[in-house]
């Protein structure tokens, strides 16, 4: 269905693995993924206005983008938040968290925009929400183009 050449190791793997899957099991895996997407820091959690909306999600989804200096160079660190209730939206920001967190600025930035469609979720969850995908992706790669600002 795709080639995982453009897309960076754990996304080309989590890609594999949706796109192995019936087209009925997709969204049961997007839901587990719901469940794992991580808890914003107490840092952020007590300074909202630290974080986006991204409004193109059918459901309330914030995100920041940080840069955070390690012994192997600069990475860019991923935050989510989106409400239980969110199942989609969680899922997917989850998808990207465990993809693309701990990546360089440049591998991200080199993540093809028709990822979202390469989950193979199109038929099974509304355009809208498809949108609000590749909005979510969007807006990451907007924030690192734009710089980064560095992780407290």
């Amino acid at each position: 269905m795709t080639t995982f050449q453009a897309l960076p190791p754990a996304l080309a793997e989590i890609v594999k693995d949706f796109q192995e899957l019936e087209e009925r099991d997709r969204l049961t895996l997007l839901l587990e993924f719901s469940r794992s997407l991580p808890a914003l820091p107490e840092r952020l959690t007590s300074h909202p206005e630290l974080l986006e909306q991204v409004v193109e999600c059918q459901s309330p989804l914030f995100l920041t983008v940080e840069a955070e200096k390690t012994d192997h160079g600069d990475v860019v660190r991923l935050f989510f938040q989106a409400p239980p209730e969110a199942p989609t939206t969680r899922g997917f920001a989850s998808v990207l968290h465990e993809g693309l967190d701990g990546l360089t600025a440049e591998e991200i930035l080199a993540v093809p925009d028709d990822m979202p469609e390469q989950l193979g979720l199109t038929r099974a969850i509304s355009p809208l929400r498809m949108r609000g995908m590749s909005a979510m992706l969007g807006r990451v790669k907007r924030k690192i183009a734009g710089g980064l600002r560095p992780a407290a």
